[in-house]
């Protein structure tokens, strides 16, 4: 096997993790499930909005597994699960426009970052697909 092929094997790995922590991620917080979103974030997690996101009243920035539980327990019921430059990630799109995509880093196991992008500008550079189920 070449470096190149186990390169790859390791980013089709990581992306179907990805993919299922932030489905995990979209089912425990539409179910409000304070103690599985715990699990899925890490300790020191950050949630980071744009200057858009806070205009529509997110919070600009936050820091902690308790506070960003908070903050997405039973909030998520309009989101879905997306593809955003090809990884896992939530948008919120009435109507089938996005208006807030939310891209996560997930190193390891666990979530330790949010972003949510609001910025029409921004938004117009992802490549965006929008997964039904």
């Amino acid at each position: 096997m070449s470096e190149l092929d186990w390169l790859a094997g390791r980013f089709e790995q990581n992306r179907d993790r990805q993919r299922k922590v932030v489905t995990a991620f979209l089912a425990a917080s539409k179910r409000g499930d304070f103690v599985d979103l715990l699990e899925l974030l890490d300790p020191g997690v950050v949630l980071r909005a744009d200057q858009a996101a806070a205009r529509i009243g997110a919070p600009g920035l936050l820091h902690g597994a308790h506070d960003v539980a908070g903050r997405f327990c039973g909030q998520a019921q309009a989101a879905q699960l997306a593809l955003i430059d090809g990884l896992a990630g939530l948008a919120w799109a009435p109507g089938g426009k996005p208006r807030v995509v939310f891209t996560f880093a997930i190193p390891g196991e666990a979530i330790t970052a949010i972003d949510m992008t609001a910025d029409p500008d921004r938004l117009g550079q992802l490549s965006l697909a929008l997964v039904e189920g």
